[in-house]
């Protein structure tokens, strides 16, 4: 059985030898030649319908489908469902992706989706990423949403629930949450999981009973800091609910920047194993700096107290946060920052340093808005005593 590693350089890629070329094209076409008025009309009803196209199926528009952006999503799903456990042990678990232009993209057609489908009630877990739980709370879609408590979840459905949503390791104080539990309170109410923090090599939510797996790919998929884009895993039924939604809303990824991200993929593993390295190395040395109230990690003593980190999730990720007391203290770190850059977004090959209330998570309702003195961090491929000492004499001044 092949390896998770070897996975990710070869999916989606299946059917190159045929095409008789070594790197993933690109196609460009906006628009596909028709062989007739029947062959279109035909194609038509089926994208409409949200079916994936198939064999002898018309190319027809970039909206509806296009061949870059395809592997990219086959990928995906491949990887998301991946298992190293025999199948007559497991059986694999039949997904599709879809792709979308951005993260919120991918995650407001999730919601849309329950909406149209007369079940616009959301049961929402906090912390989630600020724009999520800002589009949830704002009601926008025509979602209603509670937000709860994992312990809370059973007493907040109701029998409009047509989605529990969750983000795990959540964004920004990196909280595991038990998504198999979670699913088994869930019943037969899909469970959408934010995995972007994780990324399929270190977490496979479908495989834990979730429903709909998003992610943000801009960040640890493409993993440079130069594509934006997002992607839902789900089943194939769902993913039928999702392209037309993706097709009359417009939301669609464009192929350049399905190319970087499908090409990204090769290196994932590679660089969250060096990244969450470094990460690890970090959190371990801010616990012994003076100034530093809290560290959030997964992988400190006392962070995982579900032991979710080796049986739901293969480590403790690449993110580290952590609380210097004030907003005032905060402000002084960052600009005195010399090496670690100070942007939003995450998973670049570079460390980049945010405060959450009042950048990401600033349209969060007050009451839930992080703490006005956590800093997270996104540890990049660095040397980690580089980073240390970058901080370091950020703290001395």
């Amino acid at each position: 059985m092949e390896s998770f590693a070897t996975r990710a350089v070869h999916a989606g890629r299946a059917d190159l030898t045929d095409l008789g070329v070594h790197a993933p094209p690109i196609d460009l076409s906006t628009t596909n030649p028709l062989s007739s008025i029947e062959a279109g009309r035909d194609a038509y009803d089926a994208y409409a319908a949200g079916e994936p196209r198939a064999d002898g199926m018309t190319a027809l528009y970039r909206r509806a489908w296009n061949p870059t952006v395809a592997r990219f999503e086959e990928a995906m799903a491949d990887l998301e469902t991946f298992t190293s456990a025999p199948a007559d042990q497991v059986p694999p678990v039949a997904a599709e992706g879809v792709a979308f232009a951005s993260g919120m993209a991918a995650a407001a057609a999730v919601l849309m989706s329950r909406v149209a489908a007369g079940l616009p009630h959301v049961v929402a877990v906090r912390p989630l990423y600020g724009g999520t739980d800002a589009l949830l709370a704002s009601g926008l879609l025509g979602t209603d949403v509670t937000f709860a408590g994992p312990e809370d979840l059973s007493a907040a459905l109701t029998e409009r629930t047509g989605l529990i949503v969750l983000e795990s390791p959540s964004n920004p104080t990196l909280d595991l949450r038990d998504i198999q539990a979670i699913s088994r309170v869930a019943g037969d109410i899909p469970v959408m999981v934010d995995s972007t923090f994780a990324t399929p090599f270190l977490q496979r939510p479908l495989t834990l009973g979730a429903s709909f797996v998003v992610h943000s790919a801009t960040k640890y998929i493409g993993g440079h800091g130069d594509a934006m884009g997002g992607v839902v895993v789900t089943t194939p039924e769902l993913a039928r609910q999702l392209r037309p939604i993706r097709t009359v809303t417009g939301g669609v990824m464009d192929p350049f920047t399905a190319y970087l991200l499908h090409r990204g993929l090769a290196t994932l593993p590679v660089r969250m194993r060096a990244m969450q390295a470094g990460a690890q190395s970090l959190a371990e040395w801010l616990t012994r700096q003076d100034g530093i109230h809290r560290v959030y990690y997964p992988g400190l003593p006392g962070q995982d107290p579900q032991g979710l980190v080796g049986t739901q999730i293969d480590g403790s990720g690449a993110m580290v946060a952590f609380d210097v007391g004030t907003f005032a203290t905060a402000a002084r770190l960052c600009s005195r920052l010399q090496l670690i850059t100070h942007a939003v977004s995450l998973g670049s090959t570079d460390t980049l340093i945010e405060h959450p209330a009042a950048l990401t998570h600033r349209v969060v309702e007050e009451g839930a808005q992080p703490g006005e003195g956590i800093l997270r961090i996104s540890v990049g491929l660095e040397d980690p005593a580089d980073l240390t000492a970058d901080i370091g004499q950020a703290l001395q001044r």
